[in-house]
């Protein structure tokens, strides 16, 4: 089973759902957007999977702190270059596992996943 947690290491949901799987007992590999970067043809991937409405994180303060034309203009076609430009706004955690991906932190779904 492959198991990969991406995310920002001080994000408050990232360190709940790291905290879980670790009590748990699973043995996870955790990417940090901002340290690691961001893969761009990983990026396309869940893009493909999830929609760019789905990954964009527009409650955050980095999204906030964008130029209104940035904002105006995100969209399908823009949205790979501005979570390049700033991997802080996709949503997290994102787990990928075996493949499937999830994104934000629930236990019970958590559970659901592993089989707990």
């Amino acid at each position: 089973m492959t198991i990969r947690l991406y995310g920002i290491k001080n994000c408050d949901t990232v360190k709940k759902a790291r905290k879980w799987l670790e009590q748990q007992g699973i043995d996870y590999r955790f990417i940090d957007h901002r340290a690691d970067g961001l893969d761009p043809l990983q990026l396309e991937h869940w893009l493909g999977q999830l929609g760019w409405e789905q990954l964009v994180n527009k409650r955050g303060t980095t999204y906030r702190a964008l130029p209104e034309a940035d904002k105006t203009a995100l969209g399908p076609d823009t949205a790979a270059a501005l979570l390049l430009a700033h991997p802080a706004m996709i949503k997290r955690p994102l787990l990928e596992l075996d493949g499937q991906l999830h994104l934000g932190f629930n236990a019970e779904l958590y559970s659901r996943l592993f089989n707990i």
